[in-house]
C-alpha cells in the first residue's frame, strides 16, 4: 500500500534519518510547524508504518567486532517449511545481523558480525552449518566499507 506524503512528512522523515534523537520541539521549529502537528505527524508515520523503529547505531570496530561478512546460504529440500526453519533458527542468532531469503542461486544472504576471522569461522562451523537443511555456504568478508547509508531518498 503506498501512502502519500506531503512536504511536511517528507522533512520530518529525512530530519529522523540524519537524527533520531531529535527532540519534536527542535524537530517543528525546523520544519516551521507547531510541537503538537509535528508529534501527531510523526505519530501517524510510525502507525502507518513508514517510521519502523528509532536505533542507535554502534561501531563495530570499537566494540571489538572487527569482521563483517556477507554469506549466502542453500538449503534442501527448498519449501516453505525448511525456508522458515531456517529463519526461525536465523532469528535467534545475534551475530547475523540481517538475513534475506534470495532468487537465483542462493537461498539465503546472511550479513553476520564476528570479533576476528577465526571467531567468524568458529560461526559457521559450529552454528551455521549444523541448521537442518543447510547444504552450502560460500563466504564474503568485508575488507572496506565504501559506503554506508542508512537514509532513504524521498524524492
Amino acid at each position: 500500500m503506498k501512502i502519500h506524503l506531503d512536504h511536511y512528512d517528507k522533512q520530518i522523515l529525512q530530519i529522523l534519518q540524519e537524527d533520531g534523537s531529535i527532540t519534536n520541539s527542535n524537530l517543528a521549529k525546523r520544519i516551521n510547524l507547531s510541537p503538537s502537528a509535528c508529534l501527531a505527524r510523526t505519530k501517524n508515520l510510525k502507525e502507518a508504518g513508514i517510521i519502523k523503529k528509532f536505533a542507535t547505531i554502534l561501531d563495530n570496530e570499537a566494540l571489538g567486532m572487527g569482521v563483517f561478512a556477507f554469506t549466502t546460504v542453500n538449503i534442501s529440500p527448498l519449501n516453505k517449511e525448511s525456508i522458515d526453519a531456517f529463519v526461525a533458527t536465523i532469528e535467534k542468532m545475534p551475530e547475523v545481523l540481517e538475513c534475506y531469503t534470495l532468487t537465483g542461486t542462493a537461498t539465503f544472504l546472511l550479513k553476520i558480525v564476528a570479533k576476528d576471522i577465526h571467531d567468524y569461522g568458529r560461526f559457521i562451523i559450529d552454528k551455521v552449518t549444523n541448521i537442518s537443511g543447510v547444504n552450502s555456504v560460500e563466504s564474503n568478508i568485508v575488507i572496506a566499507t565504501n559506503k554506508l547509508e542508512y537514509t532513504l531518498p524521498l524524492e
